[in-house]
This record gives C-alpha cells, structure tokens and sequence, in this order.
C-alpha cells in the first residue's frame, strides 16, 4: 500500500468510549460479561448472549489470526481511494470476538486466512480526543 489509510475521526458513545480512548492509548479494550464469561465486541451495555448488565472491560492481548479478508481495488471515499489497493479483513482475537480491519505491514498478495497477526493503532488527527482505529500488520 502507497499511502495509509485516512480515517474519519470517530464518533464515540457512553458505550464506545472506553474502546476509542483504549485504542488512544495503543490497546484493544473489550468487554467481558460477569454473568457468563463471554467476551465480546462492539461495545454495549448488556450481554449480546445473555442480556447481563455485568459488563467489564478488560486489555486484550492484541493478537489474533486473519478470518476472513478482500482486497480492495475501488473506493472512492475521499482518505480511501489513495490507498487502494488495500486489505479489508475480518480478524479474530485470541480473546474470540472478530474484527473488521485492515491488514497493514505486507502486500496485499501476502495476506492468507489464518495468518497470525497483532495490532497496530493508527493515530486519528482530532484536537479534542486521543483516538486511534485498530488495524493489523503480520505477526
């Protein structure tokens, strides 16, 4: 990939907060539920298994394997279409929850399902917050 990325500044919730200013900080913060163990992603207030208000959050290992992915050629979103070609991917974490991503750090040819890969932050330029986007490069 030519050029990165250019992301949107995020548009964080009561119940994202603690993710982006997570990613901010160079972490994945997921949320654990207290009822059943599941551990789970996109933040919310309940359990999405088994509706408990118990919800932690906790510093994820960062590390997981690449799932599923695309190579994407077109997009013609402004920050996007500069990039092309680039990798659009659906991790999963060693924690289990899977996330859509890209795959940075390799050409796009390079990228495999089951590839072991960590996560790297990509900085988002707003002067009122310290957030990053989550993406992955080769482990």
């Amino acid at each position: 990939m030519a050029v990165e990325l250019q992301h949107p500044v995020p548009a964080a919730s009561w119940e994202t907060r603690a993710w982006w200013e997570g990613c901010g900080r160079g972490e994945l913060v997921l949320q654990r539920c207290g009822a059943c163990g599941k551990v789970q992603h996109k933040p919310r207030a309940v359990c999405a298994t088994c509706l408990s208000s118990e919800i932690e959050h906790f510093v994820a290992s960062g590390r997981g394997q690449v799932y599923t992915f695309t190579v994407t050629h077109q997009n013609q979103a402004p920050g996007f279409r500069e990039a092309c070609p680039y990798v659009l991917a659906y991790v999963e974490l060693e924690e289990g929850p899977r996330l859509l991503t890209n795959v940075i750090g390799c050409d796009p040819g390079e990228v495999s399902v089951g590839m072991p890969v960590v996560v790297d932050f990509a900085p988002v330029d707003d002067e009122r917050e310290a957030f990053a986007v989550p993406r992955f490069r080769p482990a």
